[in-house]
């Protein structure tokens, strides 16, 4: 009797070990294509992401960068140190601006990132927190109320 309670238990046990590796892989499985990566101007230029690889690359729109042609956009994304050229097809929103935070959905190849989404700040103080975090590691974020020394 004692024997078969405890086969009984290594059989629950394994097989709930089998169904939460079955879950694992299926969710896995399912979010491969919805993981996107964020990486700086700087970062995409010293390690270039395959064409194919979809990411997420975020910055200051450079002043003086941007080009209109009816729905085509080109700009360039900088963190201060690197620089990227970007182009969209579409409509951008009302918030984009040079100058500004901007974080684009897309891929990278032949040096210019093709972008598919683009998002910009929401009001006057926000900005992306990657964006943040990869000014910042550059040496350059001034926030919102920054006296200048970087912080």
């Amino acid at each position: 009797m004692k024997g078969l309670k405890k086969q009984r238990r290594i059989q629950i046990i394994s097989l709930a070990a089998v169904a939460l590796i079955s879950a694992t892989a299926i969710i896995g499985y399912a979010m491969r294509d919805g993981i996107n990566f964020f990486r700086s101007p700087t970062q995409v230029l010293a390690e270039p992401p395959l064409p194919t690889e979809v990411i997420r690359i975020g910055g200051l729109v450079e002043k003086g960068s941007l080009s209109i042609d009816n729905t085509s956009v080109g700009f360039r994304v900088t963190d201060g140190n690197g620089v990227v050229d970007v182009r969209y097809t579409g409509i951008l929103p009302d918030l984009f601006k040079e100058g500004q935070g901007m974080v684009g959905v897309g891929s990278y190849s032949d040096g210019i990132f093709t972008a598919t989404e683009i998002l910009a700040r929401h009001d006057e103080t926000y900005m992306p927190r990657e964006v943040v975090d990869a000014l910042k590691e550059q040496g350059v974020y001034r926030g919102p109320l920054s006296d200048g020394d970087g912080t």
